[in-house]
């Protein structure tokens, strides 16, 4: 298994990427730099987000993306609030735009 990148050097290699796409993107919470949990909050613009957490597949050891929360966007961010309170080593990283981009699909960045 090749060895895991801290969280603070991933959110920083994807905040980048984004750059470069034109997605607008915001640390919204600062997790624990090394190992951290990382939750991406995705705003349509149009009043609705979706959040969603990087965790481990028990099955595989590999890393995936898991929904957290969906809907209407003040309901997720009282999601994203309880989710901090339970953990304040958590990441949130809020990403607006409209055609839903969140780049997690790409290569270096899903996995």
């Amino acid at each position: 298994m090749a060895p895991r990148l801290t969280a603070g050097f991933w959110v920083q290699a994807y905040l980048a990427r984004l750059r470069q796409e034109g997605v607008a993107a915001y640390v919204m919470a600062r997790g624990d730099a090394t190992a951290g949990a990382v939750v991406v909050k995705l705003a349509t613009m149009d009043g609705r987000a979706q959040a969603v957490q990087r965790t481990t597949d028990p099955a595989t050891g590999n890393r995936v993306w898991t929904e957290l929360a969906a809907g209407p966007e003040a309901e997720v961010d009282a999601a994203l609030m309880r989710q901090r309170a339970r953990d304040p080593d958590l990441w949130i990283i809020e990403l607006e735009d409209r055609a839903g981009r969140t780049l997690l699909d790409t290569p270096g960045l899903s996995d």
